[in-house]
C-alpha cells in the first residue's frame, strides 16, 4: 500500500523544505531563487504521495484526521512559497515550511488505520469540494494567524506603533481564506441535504464552523471600519484561530460531539 511509502516521501520533502527555508536566509547569489525552486520542488514530491495514495485508496484521502493533515501539509508549503514569491517574508516561508514539516511528523508518529472504504454519506459529489476547500481555508486562516502573532510581537515587544505592513498582509490572506471558508461552508450545507435531508442542524461541528466563519467577519469588518487599530485587529484574529482548531479536530474531544453526524473516525 501506498502509505508504507509515506516516510520516504515525508523525508524528501521535509528535507528539501528545510533547505529552502535555510538558504533564503543565507546570502548566497540569487538565494531567494533557488529557496524557491527547493521548496516548490518538496511541494510537488509530497503532492504526487498524495495522488498516489488517492490511486491506491481508490477514494480521496481525505476520510480521517491523518489524511486531511496530508492536504494541510501541502497546502502550507505552497502557501509559503507563494507568498515569499509575491513578499518575499523570509519569516513567512519558513514558518509554512516548518509547519508543513510538523504535521508530517505527527501522522509518522501517530500512525492510523486506513482503508479503501467510505461510509455512505461521504459518497457525495460534494465530498472532495468541500474538503479541499476547507483544508485549502484553514492553511490560508493559520498563515494568518501567524502575522497576527507577529504583529503582536513587534507592538509589544518590539514597541512598533507601525505594523502597517503586516496588516495588509493579514488582510489579503483572510479575505482569500473566508472566501474560501464561506464556500467550504455552503458546500457543506448542500451536502448535508443531500446526505441527511438538512441543509442546517446546529450540529456541534456545524455550529463550531459558523462561530470560525463569525470570527473572521468580525475581523474583516474591524479592520475595514478601523484600519489602525492594530492591537485589537490581531488579537481578534489569533482568537478566530482559536476557533479554527476547536473547529477542526477540538470538537472530537468534546461530549456534545459524541452523537455527532460529522464524527466519522479519527
Amino acid at each position: 500500500m501506498a502509505w508504507i511509502n509515506f516516510p520516504l516521501y515525508a523525508i524528501v520533502s521535509g528535507i528539501l523544505w528545510i533547505l529552502g527555508a535555510t538558504v533564503s536566509w543565507t546570502r548566497l547569489k540569487r538565494s531567494n531563487i533557488l529557496a524557491i525552486i527547493l521548496s516548490t520542488i518538496g511541494t510537488i514530491v509530497f503532492g504526487v504521495f498524495i495522488t498516489k495514495l488517492w490511486l491506491v485508496l481508490e477514494r480521496p484521502p481525505m476520510r480521517t484526521l491523518g489524511e486531511t493533515r496530508l492536504w494541510y501539509s501541502m497546502f502550507l508549503a505552497a502557501i509559503g512559497v507563494v507568498t515569499f514569491i509575491r513578499w518575499q517574508y523570509k519569516w513567512f516561508l519558513t514558518y509554512s515550511l516548518l509547519m508543513a514539516i510538523l504535521f508530517i511528523v505527527i501522522n509518522i508518529l501517530n500512525p492510523e488505520t486506513y482503508n479503501k472504504t467510505l461510509m455512505p454519506a461521504l459518497q457525495s459529489v460534494w465530498f472532495v469540494p468541500h474538503v479541499i476547500v476547507y483544508i485549502f481555508s484553514y492553511a490560508l486562516l493559520a498563515a494568518s494567524s501567524l502575522v497576527a502573532v507577529f504583529g503582536l510581537y513587534n507592538i509589544y515587544i518590539k514597541k512598533k506603533n507601525d505594523v502597517t505592513g503586516l496588516k495588509d498582509l493579514a488582510d489579503n490572506i483572510v479575505y482569500i481564506g473566508f472566501a474560501f471558508l464561506t464556500f467550504g461552508l455552503l458546500f457543506g450545507a448542500l451536502w448535508a441535504k443531500e446526505a441527511w435531508g438538512h441543509y442546517w442542524t446546529w450540529d456541534p461541528k456545524e455550529t463550531w464552523a459558523f462561530i470560525t466563519w463569525m470570527g473572521y467577519l468580525v475581523y474583516i469588518h474591524l479592520s475595514y471600519k478601523h484600519t489602525k487599530s492594530y492591537k485589537t485587529a490581531f488579537w481578534v484574529l489569533s482568537l478566530a484561530f482559536v476557533f479554527l482548531l476547536i473547529c477542526w479536530f477540538g470538537i472530537n474531544y468534546m461530549p456534545s460531539a459524541a452523537n455527532s453526524v460529522h464524527t466519522y473516525s479519527s
